[in-house]
């Protein structure tokens, strides 16, 4: 079913929102609500590169254990890791221990420690469409994967020096992050009160 489905308070979401019991949570709290902050939005766009090629229930679930990897994903104490740090992460196993993601994290918080104050989240958030109000899907499979908006984002943090971020990976930073609202029609987190 790609509809939105009855979940146990009858309430309808986004079908993959009742699949288990920490998407419910996460659909209705989290997913598609404005995201600010540089530090929760380079939190967000560290877990989105650790998903590729990974179900997100993988990370949620692990998503404790990475704050606790990482430090808070505060950007100032990750961008003071080193090669020792690198190597206690590839043995962390609260984690996904992918070197080329981990060490991504780290350069990606030594470059961001450089930006000031509010200059990721302004460069992120600069990037959500025109009309955010676009009308809402009523299926899943009317959902993208990729956006020109989310290449324009992935190519302009690549350019900044942001590293293992694609159009893909941006658009799934833009949905998590509210840059964008693809909770179906009839949903009841499509506009929550």
């Amino acid at each position: 079913m790609s509809g939105p489905v009855a979940g146990p308070d009858g309430g309808l979401r986004c079908p993959w929102g009742l699949a288990t019991e920490d998407y419910v949570a996460y659909h209705d709290t989290e997913w598609g609500r404005p995201v600010h902050g540089d530090d929760a939005l380079y939190e967000r766009l560290c877990l989105e590169a650790f998903q590729s090629g990974l179900s997100w229930l993988t990370i949620l679930r692990r998503r404790e254990g990475f704050r606790a990897a990482f430090a808070g994903f505060e950007i100032a104490r990750v961008a003071e890791f080193g090669a020792p740090d690198v190597e206690r992460l590839l043995g962390d196993e609260g984690i996904i221990r992918n070197r080329a993601k981990i060490e991504a994290t780290v350069a990606n918080a030594k470059t961001l420690a450089g930006w000031e104050p509010g200059e990721l989240d302004a460069l992120i958030w600069s990037h959500a469409p025109a009309g955010r109000r676009r009308a809402a899907p009523m299926t899943t499979e009317e959902i993208p994967a990729v956006t020109p908006e989310s290449t324009a984002l992935a190519k302009a943090l690549k350019k900044a020096g942001i590293r293992f971020v694609g159009p893909t990976t941006a658009y799934a930073l833009m949905q998590a992050c509210g840059l964008v609202n693809d909770h179906l029609a009839r949903c009841v987190s499509r506009d929550p009160s």
